[in-house]
């Protein structure tokens, strides 16, 4: 089993936060589009594909014409992996901004087979989304929804942004009734970074913004967690909630994002498109981030293999496998799976991780239950020291 993330670099415009790749060069879709086909053809392997995600970018930028032949190369790809309009197993997300959503585009994507779609509403304060370069407004995402839930797809997800410069404690808790007012599947929330390299990150260099204090950002924090909690929603990795299911007395939400999960359980993924990464527990493939480049060498000649100088690759040693593992499991309610940690990495890291983590759960940052080490509340917020503190490397 594995996953496919294919990636969309193409945006209409830039925000002013995003330090992921992306590009504006739109008059390249077709060509790109042809590319990644190809991509996916070459990469194919012998196995089911449980979960499929076009993230980016902004795949709803593509013409209709473009995720067809997406779909139909995946199709012919992975034929038994998914069908249209059925109740294939295969979790299907597509990327969408809420001003591209029609009604006649949400009926096309769940045509494709999406059953999984993810917004990036950030916020619901119309100021904020233009300091942002949002192209949508609050009103869009509201009617994007509706939209979708009318066309058949009953998974959405929602991302928040919190700790805008000013933004108060009071205007967090309003955002963040107004995404539980349409009731998702599952609700993903950030505090808003300042990487180097964005507009953002320059705009503070030169005063012209301040970043929230830490005792505003941990409010806002609890706040998310409290309120969404309260709301019935599943914490089940630290920046992501999913909706439980009212009718049943589980406490494991059916609506997790099951392709993001695969990243922080060791479930392989391929990675198809510019920018886009790869695993197979072995080594970490990483194609480059350049649209032009990436179009000119994967369709240069008649290809049987990717050519070398597409991508980059990491062998992982398992030292370094451990590295990831504690960056990642360790990021979800469930944790580490301390059995399975001790049968795959061997007894000598098993011991460094016990002993590493005592303080921790002493101090009670970390909990040991069931054979499996995760943060307590406590913990996850100061999550990035204790890990580097239990890595290995």
């Amino acid at each position: 089993m594995a996953g496919l993330y294919i990636h969309i670099p193409f945006c209409a415009s830039r925000c002013i936060y995003c330090g992921f790749y992306s590009t504006t060069l739109t008059d390249l879709q077709d060509k790109y589009v042809e590319a990644v086909c190809r991509e996916i053809e070459i990469k194919s392997i012998n196995q089911e594909i449980q979960t499929i995600y076009l993230g980016g970018g902004t795949p709803s930028q593509l013409s209709k014409e473009n995720l067809q032949k997406i779909f139909n190369t995946i199709h012919k790809v992975y034929p038994n992996t998914f069908v249209a309009n059925s109740s294939s197993d295969c979790e299907i997300t597509l990327e969408c901004n809420p001003d591209d959503v029609t009604l006649e585009f949400a009926q096309f994507a769940a045509s494709l087979g999406v059953n999984r779609v993810s917004m990036g509403a950030q916020t619901f304060n119309d100021e904020r989304l233009k300091f942002l370069h949002r192209r949508h407004t609050s009103e869009e995402v509201i009617l994007a929804v509706q939209r979708l839930r009318s066309a058949g797809i009953h998974n959405i997800s929602i991302d928040l942004m919190f700790g805008f410069p000013n933004q108060t404690l009071f205007e967090w808790e309003e955002d963040l009734w107004m995404a539980l007012s349409l009731n998702p599947e599952h609700i993903s929330a950030y505090s808003l970074m300042y990487e180097e390299g964005t507009a953002l990150y320059r705009m503070l260099e030169t005063n012209k913004v301040k970043e929230i204090d830490d005792e505003l950002s941990l409010a806002m924090y609890n706040k998310l967690i409290d309120l969404l909690s309260s709301a019935g929603y599943e914490h089940y990795e630290i920046s992501n909630f999913a909706r439980l299911n009212p009718s049943f007395n589980a406490k494991v939400s059916p609506y997790r994002s099951r392709h993001n999960s695969s990243y922080w359980h060791e479930v392989p993924y391929i990675g198809i498109g510019a920018a886009a990464h790869s695993y197979n527990k072995v080594s970490r493939l990483w194609n480059i981030s350049d649209v032009n480049k990436y179009i000119e060498l994967m369709l240069s000649t008649e290809l049987t293999s990717i050519p070398k100088e597409v991508y980059e690759e990491e062998t992982l040693d398992i030292n370094t496998r451990y590295d990831d593992l504690i960056t990642t499991a360790l990021r979800t309610r469930e944790g580490i799976d301390l059995a399975k940690m001790r049968k795959e990495y061997g007894e000598d890291l098993y011991k460094f991780l016990i002993e590493a983590s005592k303080k921790y759960i002493a101090q009670g940052y970390l909990k040991s239950e069931d054979d499996h080490l995760a943060f307590t509340r406590e913990g996850i917020y100061i999550s990035d020291a204790i890990m580097s503190d239990l890595m290995h490397v």
